[in-house]
């Protein structure tokens, strides 16, 4: 199943030229994406499972400081069922294109480079010898995710997706990755949150666009696919669309929820102000412990422990994780869980299949919400693709509008029917 997370942005000037490619194809098209999946199999491998992705959450937020053709998409692919989403861009002249992952919750662009001999296997890699328009910048790059680091050096060649092109756009090219960074075919990363965090100092692909005025609307829009629990899920799997400068109408239904980030350019964050189960309402009082990063390179709700605490107790039955399981809940599978999410106005549902992260055992589900503990400078509460295959999400950024961030909320319309023969190719 598919929701929709629409982002629209509008940001600075930069040293670069930013264009549409010619196209006979109509616009508003979408840029394939594609989904990975969950790859555990019984409960031991689910808590390893467990584990890494609190360990790496912990990392990622936990330390540092924080003629033009008017739209595109780009196609989505589903890897490892909702594990994560990667779509298609092309790097220089000639172009060659690459899988990267989608992630708003970074804002490095970065892949394999050609001389790469730690854990590249399979995946392509960039050879900057092969690209006429490339430029060396000798400057030393790294990043980490907190599942592990990539590091290299940085380079700018022109960049293009769906439809759009920078000429020197900065990006990493990385010749030592850690193991399990990359799982093929993916090559690398596209980070879409903001400049202030991007670890090269670069602006994004995306905000280069938006300086440019590439797009009718400084807008991008995600809508995601759900394959958790699907036991005839494959590897890879159509993951939805990312939209750049306009919203597909046809993918949301009923009235669209307008509201401010909660602070400058940085994450995007909104304010979490209500966690409900069972009808039950949990407030989250106003400031930093309410600031909730919209992350579509995280799978699942992290937050702080005094509010899951409160949360799973409305929950009959269920109880704090032991072990590799330690900040999770479990919960009898047998229970109706019906949990919400506000951010200051609608109450935004979740649905089951989308918290029931997996059933352990015959009795008992573990749930999708989990404890996390972020760094001084990082938003308390992480929110992933549990929320986010629930909600049509906008996320604006227009530096000629008041407010100039924005984040859209919206019901999806209905779940994707998707044919074997629908491409999954870059539309470049």
């Amino acid at each position: 199943m598919l929701t929709s997370l629409p982002l629209s942005l509008a940001l600075l000037s930069v040293s670069y030229s930013v264009t549409a490619i010619p196209q006979a194809r109509p616009q508003g098209q979408h840029l394939p994406l594609k989904r990975r999946s969950l790859p555990p199999q019984n409960e031991e491998e689910w808590g390893l499972w467990a584990l890494a992705h609190r360990q790496k959450m912990a990392s990622k937020y936990g330390t540092g400081d924080p003629e033009k053709r008017s739209t595109g998409t780009n196609l989505i692919t589903n890897q490892n069922t909702d594990s994560s989403f990667f779509g298609s861009l092309a790097i220089g002249t000639p172009p060659v294109s690459y899988d990267v992952i989608l992630d708003t919750g970074s804002a490095d662009l970065w892949v394999a480079e050609s001389s790469c001999n730690s854990n590249c296997d399979g995946v392509a890699t960039f050879n900057p010898n092969a690209s006429s328009t490339f430029i060396t910048e000798n400057t030393p790059f790294s990043i980490s995710y907190g599942s592990g680091e990539a590091s290299g050096f940085l380079g700018a060649d022109t960049v293009q997706m769906a439809g759009f092109s920078v000429s020197n756009q900065t990006f990493g090219l990385c010749d030592t990755v850690s193991d399990g960074l990359l799982s093929s075919p993916v090559s690398g990363l596209l980070g879409l949150a903001f400049k202030t965090i991007a670890s090269s100092g670069a602006v994004p692909f995306w905000q280069a666009l938006v300086e440019g005025g590439a797009w009718d609307e400084p807008l991008m829009a995600f809508h995601l696919t759900r394959y958790l629990n699907d036991s005839t899920s494959e590897t890879l799997e159509f993951g939805g669309s990312l939209s750049f400068g306009f919203v597909n109408e046809s993918l949301y239904t009923g009235e669209i929820e307008y509201l401010d980030l909660a602070t400058t350019e940085s994450y995007w964050i909104l304010p979490l102000t209500t966690l409900s189960t069972n009808g039950q309402s949990i407030s989250i009082p106003d400031g930093s412990e309410s600031y909730a990063a919209i992350d579509t390179g995280t799978t699942l709700v992290g937050g702080p422990s005094e509010y899951l605490r409160k949360f799973y107790a409305q929950i009959p039955g269920s109880n704090p994780g032991t072990g590799n399981f330690q900040g999770y809940y479990t919960y009898p599978c047998d229970t109706t869980v019906n949990a919400t999410m506000s951010f200051g106005g609608k109450a935004w549902p979740i649905s089951e299949a989308d918290f029931r992260l997996t059933q352990l055992s015959r009795q008992l589900c573990l749930g999708a919400f989990f404890d996390l503990t972020t760094g001084r400078s990082a938003p308390a509460w992480i929110v992933g693709d549990t929320f986010l295959c629930t909600a049509t999400t906008h996320l604006l950024s227009d530096l000629q509008s008041s407010p100039a961030l924005r984040l859209h909320l919206a019901a999806p319309t209905r779940q994707f029917q998707v044919q074997q023969s629908d491409p999954l190719q870059p539309l470049l």
